[in-house]
């Protein structure tokens, strides 16, 4: 097949329907938003490959590169945090902190070799609080996480937090030769490896503690209160407990909510909590985020840095997981109103009717019937389209009303 004939291989094309279903969820998710104080702002869907993978969040070989020029090589946005702070630190200075951004946007991600015709475009509303560091600012964007989810009516979900500084001191302890590997069989929930792995006894003991630090918040937290711990890993200890109290005073649903030390995935990136929302069944990430203290601080003039916090949620996988609600649209919205000109002449009057019905109501939707149909395939169009009211214009200009059952 000619390649004319369809679109790029990991790309894909939205008819209307799934238009206005995920337009459905993004508009929800923005009533949240705006309601919690935060601003919009758009970014440039190309930014320079030095700028998206500073800090070690993003990996090279997913940027979908374009060009590589004398400046330097442009990719496409991977994801929003990156450039939101580049934004923030360049072009806002001077603006009242604390800043609360939200977006919605497209993002797009290179496939992992072998994975020829994967997704590579995604879309994704997520909010970015800068300037604002402390338990208060976490349990604001949980919160908001919380309320999101809900706004929605989702289901059954979960939400898994973790505590990046916190894990980093824990593993402190390994040998340089095997901390990696520790972190990554941890992170990979592979306990296998990590019992293979040359570990004296006492830090095997400690790794396989690592593993199983999830589950009950109060649980978990006894556990690691029981650990030598230095005086910052305390205090970080001491506002994962205030953090999960505030959460379970303050949340506008019983909160599902896990905590996990060994969520690891991006510990490079974050430095303080981390989470993710996933659906009841654990396959679908819907949404992950986390604190990011010294990220500012790489896109600066002076390198002055300064605390961050954000979450981004998927727009696909919150669609796979709504297709069942009844509150998604199920149909594209239809018009009001057809304005008909049952012959030529009749054109200019029924272009005036249909904008004086335009101009008549907030967002009513008017159709200008194009001509070369029979009555009866006029009103036949109109019951498929559920277009109940029909202006069929007169000589003299005036509508003649009909009304149909649809």
């Amino acid at each position: 097949m000619s390649t004319i004939h369809q679109p790029p291989a990991g790309a894909r094309d939205l008819l209307p329907l799934e238009v206005a279903q995920k337009r459905w969820i993004a508009d929800r998710l923005q009533a949240v938003f705006h309601r919690w104080g935060y601003q919009r702002i758009i970014t440039s869907t190309l930014e320079w490959l030095e700028t998206l993978t500073a800090g070690g969040a993003i990996q090279r070989s997913t940027v979908i590169k374009l060009e590589d020029s004398s400046e330097g090589a442009l990719g496409l946005r991977p994801e929003l945090t990156a450039s939101i702070a580049r934004a923030a630190v360049t072009r806002m200075a001077g603006e009242t902190y604390p800043q609360r951004l939200y977006y919605n946007a497209n993002v797009f991600r290179r496939a992992h070799s072998g994975h020829y015709g994967k997704q590579l475009e995604f879309y994704q509303s997520g909010v970015e609080l800068l300037f604002a560091g402390g338990v208060l600012a976490d349990t604001e964007i949980l919160l908001l996480l919380v309320e999101c989810l809900h706004n929605l009516g989702l289901g059954e979900w979960n939400l898994v937090l973790g505590e990046a500084g916190l894990t980093r001191s824990l593993l402190s302890p390994f040998p340089d030769t095997v901390r990696e590997k520790v972190r990554y069989c941890i992170a990979n929930l592979d306990r296998v490896t990590l019992e293979n792995l040359p570990l004296s006894p006492e830090c095997l003991e400690r790794a396989l503690l690592l593993f199983d630090l999830r589950g009950k918040p109060e649980d978990v937290l006894q556990k690691v209160a029981l650990l030598d711990l230095d005086e910052t890993a305390r205090e970080t200890v001491n506002n994962l407990k205030s953090l999960v109290e505030l959460l379970a005073q303050n949340s506008p649903v019983s909160l599902p909510l896990t905590l996990d030390l060994s969520l690891l995935e991006t510990i490079d990136y974050y430095t303080g909590i981390v989470f993710e929302v996933v659906d009841a069944t654990h396959t679908r990430i819907l949404g992950k985020g986390g604190r990011y203290d010294r990220l500012l601080g790489l896109y600066h003039p002076q390198g002055q840095t300064s605390p961050g916090i954000g979450f981004a949620l998927n727009l696909e996988d919150l669609h796979a997981c709504l297709l069942s609600s009844p509150q998604l649209p199920q149909t594209t919205p239809s018009s009001d109103w057809l304005v008909i000109p049952p012959n030529p002449q009749n054109a200019n009057a029924a272009l005036a009717y249909a904008q004086k019905l335009r101009a008549s109501q907030h967002l009513v939707r008017v159709e200008i019937d194009l001509g070369g149909r029979s009555r009866e395939d006029i009103r036949k169009y109109a019951r498929h389209c559920r277009i109940s009211r029909l202006a069929w214009i007169q000589p003299d200009g005036t509508p003649e009303i009909e009304t149909l059952k649809v």
